[in-house]
């Protein structure tokens, strides 16, 4: 049965990566260069404990969760036909099961909770009285398929392109590494899925269309040739797998392999296992492999200027001379006034005030189209359908003034990398996409306008209060010109109230206009004070990460250099005999370095 496959070619790649990463780590401490063990150590530690997201989106009630549920050949997530995921689920390995909410504390933290107690807070309608500060909830299992680092995140309903929960999903998405976008066989493709998929593909460039429900709809066959005909109109290649999960678990219970092949899902898992879990083996193995070539090549130097100074001492002068202008090049890479620590500074500054001056533009223009809305219509009519509206968009224009952050932060890190003659990307790998539902949800719409109209008591009482001083105007005036008004007063009287009857209406729905309008700007102003103190946290934690790497990187060099102009002043004061005997030593060490490093430019290649 595919739950119980042999190790993978990802668990292979992982153990290749790890065990160059510990020859290295033996080296640096044969030479004494514990400054590049501790960069050693976190690769290491990211080799043993690789993370790899798969998440499954939709819309609601597409047997997304049935679908996790089957994958992992484990009834993990509550599946109900009447109340739809409320929050995510994280579903990654362990040994025993366990389940506990993850909680958004400073710093975020786990609070255990029994696995079948699950439900309670996964679902809409019982996870009505979870705290706010709950964000999702994990669940651990002892899975062959989860074991090599997958985490499954199984995400409430999209809920249509433009609700608060789209963009939820695509904030999951951005940091994803593959993406399960799921559609059942009842009808195809809609328009908001289609165009939900193109923004997602945008963020996240591994992707996959899984079709469910192929053994209730028997048409299923043309809904995928549908589907297939949409994703091609937008230019996509996007495989579409089709699946059906009740028949993956009656597989399971039964380890029938012709049922578990006729349910689709030996492809699904295929595409996981492989080309997800082993692509993202491959890259963390790639980035392994090219720290270790880097640190080989400091070593090395070290070692070849102490060679070239035994081999010939007349060439020692020159050899000092070189490394003494090595010396100025990296003091003058860990000075302020360095062109990286300048493209840096420049660069965060910059960016500061780009992302404030787009966020700006983003919330004048919504208030300017909130207002519009305001305008046509009284807000005791659709005050609630506004406040949806509203939050909506305020997420959607949150999440792309982050994406925005993120491409030009990653940008900015090639710059950085450039200027410091290192390999582009490999300080940032990646920048955390905030969720704009949880900045959103920061501020309240806290509207303060009188949304009741007008009582039939209250208009008969505004109506006859406007008629009876109309009539009583206009008798009184007849009576002083000597006429005698009579039912024709009475008349005045009504015309007058009604007259005065539309026009207090009118107020009132000029008043409440007015107060929705104030209650918009409040809302925007706290959302936009939060999402400003957010993007300035989230961009200095990104320059801090950037001037530690490269100064670290910085001491290093400058550590090998310190060592390699030592080792050439000590072998221009050896003796024949001690130079010989040193430079057997010097190339057995350069030939395990030499080693060393083929091994590690074999997971780069």
């Amino acid at each position: 049965m595919a739950t119980t496959t042999a190790p993978s070619d990802a668990d292979s790649t992982l153990r290749r990566a790890t065990q160059v990463v510990d020859l290295a780590q033996r080296a640096c401490a044969a030479y004494d260069r514990a400054d590049l063990n501790g960069r050693l150590a976190a690769i290491r530690a990211g080799l043993a404990d690789p993370a790899v997201h798969v998440v499954v989106v939709g819309e609601f009630k597409q047997g997304k969760s049935s679908l996790v549920n089957a994958l992992v050949g484990h009834r993990v997530c509550p599946v109900d036909d009447d109340v739809a995921t409320a929050l995510p689920t994280y579903v990654r390995y362990a040994e025993t099961p366990s389940a506990s909410l993850l909680l958004d504390d400073v710093p975020p933290r786990r609070e255990p909770v029994p696995v079948e107690r699950v439900r309670e807070f996964v679902l809409e309608r019982e996870s009505a009285g979870t705290a706010d500060r709950t964000t999702g909830v994990e669940v651990r299992l002892p899975r062959p398929l989860l074991s090599g680092g997958l985490v499954i995140v199984d995400t409430p309903g999209v809920g249509g392109l433009g609700s608060v929960y789209a963009a939820a999903s695509l904030t999951a998405a951005s940091m994803a590494d593959a993406l399960l976008f799921v559609t059942d066989a009842a009808q195809e493709l809609t328009r908001s899925e289609v165009e939900f998929l193109r923004q997602a593909r945008e963020v996240c460039g591994t992707a996959v269309c899984v079709l469910t429900k192929t053994d209730f709809y028997p048409y299923w066959r043309k809904i995928r040739d549908l589907d297939a005909r949409h994703l091609a109109g937008e230019g996509g290649d996007l495989p579409i797998i089709p699946v059906s999960s009740d028949l993956r678990q009656r597989a399971v219970a039964a380890g029938d392999k012709d049922l578990n092949a006729e349910s689709g899902f030996p492809e699904l898992v295929k595409f996981v296992a492989q080309r997800v879990s082993g692509g993202a083996a491959a890259r963390a193995a790639a980035q392994a492999g090219a720290s270790v070539v880097g640190i080989c090549e400091q070593i090395e130097s070290q070692f070849e200027a102490e060679r070239a100074a035994l081999a010939d001492p007349a060439t020692a002068a020159r050899v000092m001379d070189g490394l003494a202008e090595v010396k100025q090049r990296v003091e003058s890479l860990k000075a302020a006034a360095a062109k990286w620590q300048q493209t840096l500074n420049d660069g965060v500054a910059d960016l500061n005030s780009d992302i404030d001056h787009d966020l700006r533009g983003r919330i004048r223009r919504l208030v300017e189209e909130a207002d519009t809305q305001i305008e046509e219509s009284d807000p005791a009519d659709n005050w609630a359908e506004t406040e949806r509206w509203l939050q909506a968009r305020v997420s959607h224009e949150l999440l792309a003034s982050y994406m925005m952050l993120r491409d030009r932060a990653i940008s900015l890190s090639d710059d950085v990398a450039t200027h410091f003659q290192e390999a582009a990307g490999q300080a940032l790998r990646e920048v955390a996409v905030t969720d704009p539902v949880r900045l959103a949800g920061a501020a309240q719409v806290d509207h303060k306008i009188e949304l009741a109209k007008m009582k039939v008591g209250k208009q008969a009482m505004v109506a006859l209060k406007s008629a009876y001083g109309g009539a009583l105007m206009f008798t009184m005036l007849g009576t002083l010109a000597g006429i005698a008004l009579g039912p024709i007063g009475i008349g005045i009287g009504l015309v007058m109230g009604r007259k005065g009857l539309r026009e207090e209406k009118k107020r009132q729905r000029t008043s409440r206009q007015s107060q929705a309008r104030n209650a918009i700007r409040r809302y925007c102003d706290e959302v936009s004070f939060v999402m400003t103190k957010d993007s300035r946290d989230t961009l200095r934690r990104i320059q801090r990460q950037l001037r530690d790497h490269y100064s670290g990187i910085a001491d290093e060099l400058a550590r090998s250099n310190s060592k390699a102009l030592s080792a050439a002043s000590e072998a221009a004061q050896r003796s024949t005999a001690e130079r010989e005997s040193r430079l057997r030593d010097l190339t057995s060490e350069l030939d395990r370095l030499r080693q060393l490093r083929e091994h590690a430019t074999a997971l780069v290649s």
